[in-house]
């Protein structure tokens, strides 16, 4: 998973928003834009081009 002082520095990159980490999913979470970028490798992959939509249900 993520290193926490490296989560405490990292925004999304469409909105600025602080990201919450989903640790089942492997992946960071924009609460506000419903976005959820992957985590590879323990290295999150901040494109907006490989985050994926989310819908209110999942979190």
């Amino acid at each position: 998973m993520i290193d926490n002082k490296l989560l405490a520095i990292l925004v999304c990159p469409l909105c600025k928003a602080k990201l919450e980490a989903d640790k089942a999913n492997d992946e960071l979470i924009c609460t506000k834009c419903k976005l959820a970028y992957p985590i590879d490798d323990g290295i999150p992959v901040m494109l907006i081009d490989s985050a994926r939509n989310i819908d209110n249900a999942q979190k």
